[in-house]
């Protein structure tokens, strides 16, 4: 019972995960991980219960030239699963170059923290983001609420390395962890606030 004669209710907002596969070294480059059929159908799993993805240009380009059809059908039959989710969820794109998206996607313009907290607001429970510079830019307003780095067993020895120019440090808590047969390990924090 609020004590004011009149009483709001705070709707919950829509969690936004990050998930990014990540050597022992720190590379974020995607062609160092380790696909396998477990790790894909871990992602599609997880693509399929997000409201939407939220892209940067880079990662949107990058996954439309993958997976949206027909690309995906010149992969291995265990990815279809996951080329069935990407291609099936709602996107929204972070760009100021591009002109049009299409593949199920909008484009996202204006300010970067209004435009995320106006998605947030949204009917839904999750949205999920991918990448290295928009997750960087959403760290840095904040608006991240749950971090999933999927650990690749190898040492790369190069860049790039996740949140390199992060303004401040950022404080993690572990809330979650899962072991795949071939040996990387999802581990997932939400921040310290």
């Amino acid at each position: 019972m609020c004590a004011k004669p009149v009483c709001r209710y705070r709707r919950a907002m829509r969690t936004l995960r990050y998930s990014i596969n990540i050597s022992l070294d720190g590379c974020v480059d995607h062609r160092q991980g380790v696909p396998d059929e477990e790790l894909h159908r871990y992602a599609a799993e997880t693509i399929a219960r997000a409201d939407a993805l939220l892209f940067g240009r880079v990662t949107y380009e990058m996954m439309e030239e993958a997976w949206r059809p027909p690309a995906a059908a010149d992969k291995a039959a265990w990815t279809e699963p996951f080329a069935r989710a990407i291609d099936a969820a709602p996107k929204h794109v972070v760009s100021t170059t591009l002109d049009r998206v299409d593949w199920n996607a909008e484009l996202v313009r204006g300010d970067l923290a209004d435009a995320v907290r106006t998605l947030k607001e949204q009917p839904g429970e999750s949205l999920y983001t991918g990448g290295v510079q928009l997750p960087l830019a959403l760290a840095a307003l904040g608006l991240i609420d749950e971090y999933e780095f999927l650990v690749q067993p190898r040492v790369v020895g190069h860049g790039p390395t996740l949140f390199a120019g992060l303004p401040e440090r950022l404080e993690l808590r572990l809330v979650g962890r899962h072991e795949f047969g071939g040996g990387a390990v999802a581990l997932r924090y939400e921040p310290v606030r």
